[in-house]
């Protein structure tokens, strides 16, 4: 039952003249994309955008897309493919996918939809005034993580012990805002540090050395990657698991506080068709999340015999029976 949507702009471009943004947009736009695989849902929501502006790929715009498969290692090659293709925007999906579309040109206009800190990883000046050739949004939000350790105390009281699961290489402050919050909660947090995919069987076994009584997973590539697999860790020991989007709560976590990506990914259009209307990356400011959505996995709160406040019932803005 969704109740709330999510209302937030990503974009950036170069300075051109009207006379050429016009030529272009006569011609068809000509749009560079770089996923990371190509079951990306993230490509889908985009196309939905820039239909909802008029922009569609059998009438007035081309998509050269380049996925690299799930291989990390072929990000840096296809990057510069798609800069060798001249489009008139590159979009960058994933944090781990933007640094690479960023180093391969500093005159073609990005617009990326990152996960992590664009400041802190380098990739911009500043939120307000990103500079350069790059602009987008990211999902970090300074409230966020606060919020949700505040959901899990609340839906399991009892808990004082929680593991954060994140994945350090993965710019953003969500264990240090979990960390700063924690003492007024009454909680004591440890970190769960992972890497690569073979750190999650020594995290989990930190976790039971531990007595960890819950666990919240900072979404990152790593994560959604092993998704499931942390789900069903999580269950084996019975540990409440909270996350940041929606689909975690779907396929099994306690619930999930967090952006809707698709929401945010489909907004990433408006910025794509500033760009050919000559707006310029640095001036368009990095965005950031105001709205999150709220889903509640009420058949795992069963599970784990834990009863949901009526309050945060009805702050939901889905319940999965």
């Amino acid at each position: 039952m969704d109740r709330r949507a999510f209302i937030c702009i990503v974009g950036g471009g170069v300075l051109t003249t009207p006379v050429v943004n016009e030529a272009q947009q006569a011609e068809g736009a000509r749009l560079g994309v770089l996923l990371f695989s190509e079951t990306d849902p993230n490509g889908a929501a985009l196309r939905q955008g820039l239909a909802e502006l008029g922009h569609t790929e059998s009438r007035n715009i081309t998509i050269e897309y380049r996925s690299a498969g799930g291989k990390p290692e072929r990000l840096r090659d296809l990057a510069v493919q798609l800069v060798a293709a001249k489009p008139d925007v590159i979009v960058a999906l994933g944090g781990d996918v933007a640094p690479f579309v960023r180093a391969a040109t500093s005159t073609i206009p990005i617009v990326m939809v990152v996960s992590n800190d664009p400041v802190a990883g380098g990739l911009v000046a500043s939120m307000a005034r990103p500079g350069g050739n790059m602009t987008g949004l990211t999902f970090v939000s300074s409230d966020l993580a606060a919020k949700r350790l505040q959901f899990l105390k609340d839906m399991a009281p009892r808990v004082s012990r929680v593991g954060v699961l994140w994945n350090p290489d993965h710019v953003d402050p969500e264990y240090r805002e979990t960390r700063n919050a924690a003492q007024a909660l009454g909680v004591r947090v440890q970190s769960l540090e992972v890497r690569n995919a073979d750190d999650f069987d020594i995290a989990w076994h930190s976790a039971s050395a531990m007595h960890l009584e819950a666990v919240i997973a900072v979404s990152s590539r790593l994560m959604i990657l092993n998704r499931q697999r942390i789900i069903e860790s999580s269950q084996e020991r019975r540990l409440p698991l909270a996350s940041g989007w929606g689909p975690w709560a779907k396929e099994g976590a306690l619930f999930s506080y967090g952006p809707d990506l698709n929401t945010v990914t489909r907004r990433a259009a408006i910025y794509v068709d500033k760009i050919l209307k000559g707006a310029k990356p640095a001036d368009l400011p990095i965005e950031q999340p105001t709205k999150f959505e709220l889903v509640i996995n009420a058949k795992i709160a069963k599970t784990l015999g834990l009863t949901i406040p009526q309050t945060l019932l009805l702050q939901a803005d889905q319940i999965i029976e």
